[in-house]
């Protein structure tokens, strides 16, 4: 059985799925592993360390794709607007793909892959279990999102994060405001606080109080009711308009009052929810930052653009959809210690084992033998 790692084609993406070090665990399983030739060049793995670690150079996409059993992607046509289709029209039946396929947000790409004969693994609904914390794609790279957001929104800051005592006076700490604490979440504290930076942070989910306390910053604690807050896999659930009114009011002083406001909270395969307004935007002072990592999905600024970065008001407002690929060395690292965790659990005797009595495999598979398969996905595709 062969495994083939492809070269990502989506515009800023310079990931790869498996980096040269993760090849011999592939090996060991029984697989073949041929590569593209350059895929993993733009995160700093030239195609020689590949071969070193036992690995063969493909010349082409067409020539990967014409050979490979299981195709290791970043992005599967899915999760890749611009060349998705092209992706693939190269595919047959029988293959199988594990990457990121987005398919709560694009279901009729998984419906066209699913025709095709095409197997899809999504790595997005990796159930958040114990034993699958090492699968988990979203919470790896979510943490290198949230690493460089903070470095995004000090560089554009007017002014410094550490508090400084020097002879020509003090210089007072930057005040930096997170909002939602997931992994991104957390992660952005944590790197705000190592900067000196003065953090405060809120989050739907009172559970995380604890969390947030423990990294330095200051919980912003608000009186809504929130019990219902969590899903059963830790991920917030989507609130009514009448509850993110009252949020918004609340949280108008604490933004107004904030020279870095960073955002980070997003619903899988949902719009994002609207928690900084435009009139929070103008409570604050000229020269203040937004880094708005909800962007993808409409972003949790209503004056955020994705991709884009805009002054409104005197605010920079930052719309980064793919900050990991931003940091592609260890984000590449990270992401292949993930895929292929998934691979080994996936694969035994050298072959694809679709044991559908398994949570992980189960909530993973989205299509197999000409269908959608997954519950979720056919509930999208029928409405």
């Amino acid at each position: 059985m062969i495994a083939g790692i492809t070269k990502e084609t989506l515009a800023g993406e310079r990931r790869v799925a498996v980096v040269p070090g993760s090849v011999p665990a592939l090996k060991k399983l029984g697989l073949e592993v041929l590569v593209e030739r350059g895929a993993g060049a733009e995160a700093g793995f030239p195609d020689a360390e590949y071969e070193k670690q036992g690995a063969t150079v493909a010349s082409s996409r067409q020539e990967l794709t014409g050979k490979a059993d299981l195709l290791l992607q970043v992005r599967t046509p899915g999760a890749n607007p611009e060349h998705g289709r092209a992706e693939a029209d190269m595919l047959r039946q029988g293959q199988v793909l594990v990457g990121l396929a987005d398919p709560l947000g694009t279901p009729d790409a998984a419906a066209v892959l699913a025709a095709q004969g095409v197997a899809i693994f999504s790595l997005e609904l990796v159930p958040r279990i114990t034993r699958a914390q090492s699968m988990d794609v979203l919470s790896s790279q979510a943490t290198v999102a949230g690493y460089k957001a903070v470095l995004l929104g000090a560089s554009a800051l007017p002014r410094m994060c550490p508090m400084m005592m020097t002879a020509a006076g003090t210089i007072q700490p930057a005040k930096v405001f997170v909002v939602g604490a997931g992994v991104a979440g957390l992660q952005a504290i944590a790197s705000a606080r190592r900067l000196g930076a003065k953090v405060e942070a809120y989050d739907v989910r009172p559970a995380v109080k604890e969390q947030i306390t423990s990294l330095g910053a200051k919980f912003v604690e608000m009186a809504l009711e929130t019990a219902a807050s969590e899903d059963k896999g830790g991920y917030a659930k989507a609130q009514d308009e009448s509850f993110y009114r009252r949020q918004r009011e609340m949280m108008l002083k604490v933004v107004g009052s904030s020279d870095l406001v960073i955002t980070t909270a997003a619903i899988p395969g949902k719009k994002s929810p609207v928690l900084i307004t435009e009139e929070m935007v103008k409570a604050m002072a000229p020269g203040s930052v937004i880094v708005d990592l909800a962007a993808e999905r409409g972003g949790n600024c209503e004056l955020t653009k994705a991709d884009q970065t805009i002054v409104a008001h005197g605010v920079t407002i930052m719309g980064p959809t793919n900050l990991p690929a931003t940091v592609p060395y260890h984000a590449s690292q990270m992401y292949s210690r993930n895929i292929v965790t998934f691979v080994q659990h996936l694969v035994k005797n050298g072959q694809l084992s679709f044991d559908m009595e398994d949570e992980i495999t189960r909530e993973t598979l989205v299509t197999r033998n000409g269908e959608v398969v997954h519950a979720r996905v056919r509930e999208l595709l029928a409405a």
